[in-house]
């Protein structure tokens, strides 16, 4: 996601995006997002993450035309907000937060109407196919106030489709559903992206972005602080540990440039790259004559990451 002068093959792309807004409360300025920039090329998945009041929902809502921007430029699938709004907009599809839908509606009535509400020849309506894919053919004729969290979270899903844009944005698209219909929603998400969609997704679950995301970025009070590959930020940012245990009490290892710490028969080493320590680890283990009992390698995940990276790492210690 680094921004480029490129644009034909940049799905979304910012430019010093800004939101201000005065809070009367506070009699004070908020600076909601600050000078923001980034891209993302057509057919990635990323996720966007960051703590409550980071500036996720008001970035999102900038993109979906829902909220005004102070400054800066914003273009979808190439199409300037400030210049094509409309053609944007044809191009996006939001989910958001919020079920917003009528509970006196039918999910085929709901996806019948939205369809119409783009202005779709019925012949090219996606109404049954999406109820398909969301597995919601089964309460397709049921009011909408009768279906589960997770049925209204599906048809929320297929309302953003409806109209086969080429980008999906999604503001926490799992939240509060179950373990099966998370991975229900990954598989589904997996899929359209391999077919091409460009989907751009924030969420509290870590876990969902390390699981779906090649890219993420991460913003804290209105600012990207990092962007990079999930791979490559678990391997700069992040910190593995190795657990040694030896048949006999250990009194002179040691390995140059390598953070360790001795327990009688244990020996606890933090590494940024335990796959590349561990041979040299073994090569002295057994040059010392030491006999080994067991090894354990608990790398870094993403979570680690993303609290040490936002400042949250006391968290852990709660």
């Amino acid at each position: 996601m680094k921004l480029s002068l490129k644009s034909d093959n940049n799905a979304i792309k910012v430019n010093k995006l800004t939101k201000k807004y005065f809070l009367k409360s506070q009699n004070k300025e908020i600076i909601a997002l600050d000078e923001v920039s980034f891209s993302i090329d057509k057919g990635s998945m990323v996720a966007l993450l960051g703590p409550n009041g980071a500036g996720k929902s008001t970035l999102i809502n900038i993109l979906a035309g829902i909220t005004n921007k102070s400054s800066g430029k914003a273009f979808i699938n190439g199409f300037d907000l400030d210049k094509s709004v409309n053609k944007a907009k044809l191009s996006i599809g939001v989910v958001p937060q919020e079920l917003v839908m009528d509970p006196y509606f039918t999910p085929r009535e709901t996806l019948n109407f939205q369809s119409g509400y783009y202005g779709l020849k019925k012949e090219n309506y996606l109404t049954e196919y999406l109820l398909n894919k969301l597995k919601l053919e089964d309460k397709s004729d049921a009011y909408v106030r009768y279906l589960s969290g997770g049925m209204k979270r599906r048809l929320q899903i297929a309302k953003a489709l409806i109209h086969d844009p080429e980008i999906l944005i999604l503001d926490e698209p799992t939240a509060g559903v179950d373990i099966e219909l998370r991975y229900m929603l990954w598989d589904f998400l997996k899929k359209i992206n391999s077919e091409g969609k460009t989907i751009l997704l924030t969420t509290h679950y870590i876990e969902e972005a390390e699981h779906l995301c090649d890219r993420i970025a991460i913003i804290d009070n209105g600012t990207i602080i990092v962007d990079d590959t999930t791979s490559n930020l678990k391997e700069k940012n992040g910190e593995s540990n190795i657990l040694i245990e030896c048949e006999e009490n250990v009194t002179n290892f040691h390995i140059d440039n390598v953070n360790f710490t001795i327990d009688k028969k244990s020996i606890f080493i933090n590494t940024k790259n335990p796959n590349k320590q561990l041979p040299i680890i073994m090569k002295t283990l057994s040059d010392l004559s030491l006999s080994i009992s067991n090894i354990e390698v608990k790398k870094s995940n993403l979570e680690q990451v993303f609290l040490k990276l936002t400042n949250k790492w006391n968290i852990l210690s709660i």
